[in-house]
């Protein structure tokens, strides 16, 4: 049993989706649901319970909709429950009407709008609470009635005068010599849409249709407003049986009417922004597919829409700018559609938008980028100026999508290819997209598993010094022995990894692995070759890094001048400060910092002095075009120039030529690694490399500059 005053639902269906899918929009009302997987079992629980309201589908094995209505209804104590059946059948098909002669009380037609589903329930909730208050008794009823301060009215049938009771009148703003006696004092006040489903109910009681009287509808306040009135009442018959007057009362539930609008518009809209949530778009989305189905002109859009800065605008700014910024944000995509579009927010930074009824895919298109220039405004927020961009993910519905999720997840999995292409653009959904998707998630799921099965495994480059030829250090670079496709380059996994969080951890592997490794050789051998490993930026700002490296290299007690840690321009220039000091703390432990792919970021040369780094790492793209000479080498030459100018020393990728090799030299490059010395090596390959001949052998410690421990 429940608690007096609880508006208990019972709902049966057959089918599990449906079925949750009902309770969860119930619930979210704010109404307490049970549920049944069947007739037979919905009555039992309608026996135990005494639901006010029983919503069943029409459909369903041992006892259906229409059984479970007679059944409901010959039990003396379900009198006040109220049915509603839901099927897919129009109301007036045979089994509708069956339903209805079997006592159901409403019908529902599927698919059904959330919205109409939830107006239903209230106004036969309502009905079954007010039927379950009148069976208590009269007196108590009118007790009840004077209580909630209702209006009454006495309409005599004959002679067409109706009495208003002064509080009918007084709800309304009326004094009560203000209202006369007739019945175009209450029909003249109704709202024009309500008027005629109140002359209808009105009739059909008159007639014998229904039991009684009860309607909600808007009323005219003198004020000029409208606000929502119930009205209910019966009919009085002579000994003839015919209708000779009608009484009842008028109920101002304004209040409860907008406060089940206010939680019907908090189930479905979002309520930071005030946009539709996922579960309202997703409704629209769809009716969109469906009319799709239905008509072959009907074309729709979706665009899945992510913001690019927006993690670095709370974690700088706070979360309060960052919530500023979400509903300036909604505000400006409602600008840039139509009054038919659907703009949401789904969840974070993360906005979709329903175009409906495209004409034109170029329609789309200019709509992105209405929505991109609209975005790439400056924000003022809380005294802040703040810019933004965002990347786009288009789908179109020409592809002839089967379910909201369907589309859905391939606008978002464009959004995701625009992001990766450089943030700040759109994108449209095609079929290798859908491809590289699910390459995706095979990655993901397999990449999980490499690292449980310990599959990866670490090459080493050497580094040469370009004076003697000799070999002074080795980079440590990642490799993949997959069980079935082989060896891996990092090419082809590490996006993934950096995109499910799974970077930090193979970095850390690398670290620990490369200087285990070199430790070993230190061990075994008189050369102390150098180490150096790369850090995404993912795992170089983590705030327990500097540790991790001091119990790294305590743990396999390598030198830590041995160790070189190379991270990129984008990490330098993520937090100048932050890294700074964070480097400044790794270089007292003795470690070296390279600053790997120089040229091709985008950290300003101004800034670059206050880092104390070790070496400038020379991108392979300029060393590759370095043998036409002309403005290339001036480019190699300028980066030269500049690390010595800073005390740090030039290292070149990617040395594959020999002509390359003596440009270098040329320029007073220190160092170089690429395939015209070694490609990278297995441990084995390496050491044998440390054991082998003269001339690559390690040159004294004293000699090697990078080398030096």
């Amino acid at each position: 049993m429940t608690n007096e005053g609880e508006i208990t639902i019972l709902v049966a269906d057959d089918n599990p989706d449906r079925l949750e899918l009902m309770c969860v929009l119930l619930r979210k009302a704010g109404y307490q649901v049970f549920a049944a997987s069947d007739g037979r079992e919905a009555f039992e629980v309608a026996c135990r319970e005494r639901p006010l309201l029983v919503i069943s589908d029409v459909m369903m094995p041992h006892v259906d909709g229409i059984q479970l209505c007679r059944m409901l209804r010959a039990h003396p104590e379900l009198s006040i429950t109220r049915t509603l059946l839901v099927s897919a059948m129009r109301v007036d098909d045979s089994s509708a009407v069956e339903g209805l002669e079997a006592g159901a009380d409403d019908y529902l037609e599927a698919p059904y709008d959330p919205m109409r589903l939830i107006a239903k329930v209230a106004r036969l909730a309502e009905r079954a609470r007010f039927e379950a208050a009148l069976r208590e008794s009269e007196e108590r009823y009118a007790l009840a009635a004077q209580g909630a301060n209702d209006g009454l009215w006495d309409w005599n049938l004959r002679t067409g005068e109706v009495y208003f009771s002064a509080r009918w009148k007084a709800m309304l703003g009326w004094a009560e010599d203000e209202v006369g006696a007739s019945v175009e004092e209450w029909f003249g006040r109704v709202h024009p849409e309500d008027v005629e489903a109140l002359r209808e109910s009105i009739h059909a009681h008159v007639a014998g249709h229904s039991a009684h009287l009860e309607l909600e509808h808007r009323m005219r306040h003198r004020d000029g407003t409208y606000r929502w009135m119930l009205s209910r009442g019966i009919v009085v018959r002579d000994a003839e049986g015919r209708a000779a007057r009608m009484a009842g009362s008028q109920s101002d539930i304004n209040e409860r009417k907008r406060i089940e609008e206010q939680l019907l518009h908090d189930a479905f809209h979002d309520a930071l922004t005030g946009l539709p949530n996922r579960a309202l778009f997703t409704d629209r989305l769809g009716q969109a597919v469906e009319r799709s189905r239905r008509h072959e002109d009907y074309h729709f859009a979706v665009i899945f829409l992510d913001l690019d800065r927006f993690k670095t605008v709370n974690d700088s700014l706070g979360h309060t700018v960052g919530d500023h910024l979400l509903i300036e944000v909604s505000r400006r995509l409602e600008s840039c559609t139509r009054g038919e579009d659907t703009a949401a927010r789904i969840g974070g930074d993360e906005f979709t938008i329903l175009l409906e009824d495209v004409k034109d895919p170029a329609d789309v298109l200019r709509t992105a980028e209405r929505i991109q220039v609209c975005l790439a405004r400056p924000f003022d927020l809380c005294g802040h100026e703040v810019f933004t961009s965002a990347s786009l993910g288009i789908a179109l519905s020409a592809s002839h999508y089967e379910r909201p999720e369907d589309i859905l997840r391939a606008a978002n999995t464009a959004m995701h290819k625009a992001k990766a292409l450089g943030k700040g653009r759109h994108q449209v959904f095609d079929a290798a997209m859908h491809s590289d998707a699910v390459s995706f998630l095979r990655i993901e799921t397999d990449m999980q598993r490499a690292a449980e099965r310990e599959e990866f495994r670490v090459q080493y480059q050497p580094i040469i010094s370009l004076e003697t030829g000799r070999a002074i250090g080795f980079e440590a670079l990642v490799r993949w022995q997959h069980p079935e496709r082989g060896l891996i380059y990092p090419k082809e996994f590490i996006s993934v990894a950096e995109e499910t969080g799974m970077i930090s951890r193979i970095d850390r592997w690398v670290l620990r692995e490369a200087c285990r490794q070199t430790a070993r050789w230190h061990g075994c051998w008189s050369q102390r070759p150098s180490i150096s490993v790369n850090l995404s930026a993912k795992s170089f700002l983590q705030p327990d890094l500097v540790e991790y490296v001091r119990q790294v290299l305590e743990e396999t007690r390598l030198s830590p001048g041995c160790l070189k840690l190379e991270i990129t321009e984008s990490v330098l220039m993520s937090d100048i400060s932050s890294v700074n000091s964070l480097i400044t703390r790794l270089r007292a432990l003795g470690v070296g910092l390279y600053l790997d792919d120089f040229g091709t970021g985008y950290s300003s040369l101004s800034y670059l002095h206050r880092f104390p780094l070790t070496a400038l790492k020379i991108d392979r793209s300029f060393i590759s075009r370095i043998a036409l000479g002309g403005e290339h080498v001036e480019i190699a030459r300028a980066i030269v120039t500049l690390a010595h100018s800073l005390s740090l020393e030039a290292i070149s990728e990617g040395i594959e030529e020999e002509e390359q090799l003596v440009e270098l030299r040329s320029l007073g490059c220190e160092y170089g690694q690429g395939h015209l010395f070694a490609k990278p090596l297995d441990s084995a390959q390496a050491e044998a490399l440390i054991k082998g001949s003269p001339g690559a052998s390690f040159v004294p410690r004293r000699e090697a500059g990078l080398g030096a421990a």
